[in-house]
């Protein structure tokens, strides 16, 4: 795929503080579309979808804004759907996380429907498999993947007619803060967590060949990256920093080794809270490992000659 399209969520239904709505717009003020377009890639913004306002209520049977929440989610797999029908590849601009469940239940049905491999990469600091019985807050942004392995309300487990992803194909990077019944829930569940512990331990190279490892030429890679995955040091716009996050040259090379794969299907960008960044920078710097996820890259290098293509 060479043309993106992006969509943009405003909308911070699921979060728990405001802010997060702006974001679809901070990105585009700091150039995204532009450095997209830089790197030879065709860009056709879509624009932000409409949805609901946040009536900014307490929790009802354990969920904040439920109706909210799975209408945002339905447009955005509705959005998303399409993007993938034309071939082409879909940047979802949030918005809080609750809004990957939209996102990456469309590209689940997709894949199964060519029967392309899935594999998610996830970056947060945070595991976000609550579910309404082991959170008192009762915000979605804590909840999507707990809902996208089948745990929560029917209306955003089954968006795409199904379940829309097994453990396997799962891998969460950077997870530093995890609430205590959550930590028990994410055992049980099996998906992969590469925590800042694992990452101090093995480095970021080992952490991602890992992650990246037995991925067949014809996968697709989604990667859902929320913005509070990053120290908050160096990405103060996020509504829910947590200290010890991996540092930009981490991420960068993050980033790096998935261009290196050439399987990038979809991406999720989220939770960048303008109302809390400085100057913009935490949506400037989101900007620059987009451009590092497309390619850019300080010398000519062999994809082929990458650890991330050999492990």
């Amino acid at each position: 795929m060479t043309t993106i399209r992006l969509i943009g969520a405003p909308t911070d239904i699921g979060a728990s503080v405001r802010g997060a709505g702006l974001g679809p717009d901070a990105l585009r003020v700091a150039g995204l579309p532009d450095a997209l377009q830089m790197r030879g890639l065709q860009v056709t913004d879509q624009g932000n979808l409409p949805g609901p306002p946040n009536p900014w209520q307490p929790p009802h049977a354990g969920y904040r804004h439920l109706p909210e929440v799975v209408a945002w989610n339905q447009s955005i797999y509705r959005a998303v759907e399409a993007a993938l029908a034309h071939q082409q590849l879909p940047v979802l601009l949030g918005g809080d996380h609750c809004l990957a469940i939209g996102s990456i239940s469309a590209v689940a049905r997709h894949c199964r429907a060519t029967g392309r491999p899935l594999r998610v990469l996830w970056f947060d600091a945070h595991a976000d498999a609550n579910t309404a019985h082991i959170t008192p807050s009762g915000n979605v942004h804590g909840m999507p993947a707990a809902c996208l392995l089948g745990h929560g309300p029917e209306a955003l487990t089954r968006l795409g007619g199904a379940v829309a992803l097994q453990p396997h194909q799962l891998h969460q990077i950077g997870v530093r803060s995890v609430d205590a019944e959550e930590r028990a829930f994410v055992a049980t569940l099996g998906y992969e967590v590469f925590d800042m512990r694992y990452i101090d331990e093995f480095g970021m190279r080992a952490t991602m060949e890992r992650a990246l490892a037995g991925l067949p030429p014809d996968a697709h890679l989604h990667v859902s990256f929320d913005m509070d995955c990053m120290d908050p040091e160096i990405a103060p716009g996020v509504g829910t920093a947590v200290r010890g996050g991996p540092t930009y040259r981490e991420i960068q090379l993050c980033m790096e080794m998935i261009a290196d794969t050439g399987l990038l299907g979809s991406v999720d960008l989220v939770e960048l809270n303008p109302a809390l960044d400085v100057r913009n920078q935490t949506a400037t710097l989101a900007v620059d490992l987009v451009e590092s996820l497309f390619g850019k890259s300080t010398l000519v290098r062999n994809p082929a000659a990458s650890p991330a293509m050999s492990a």
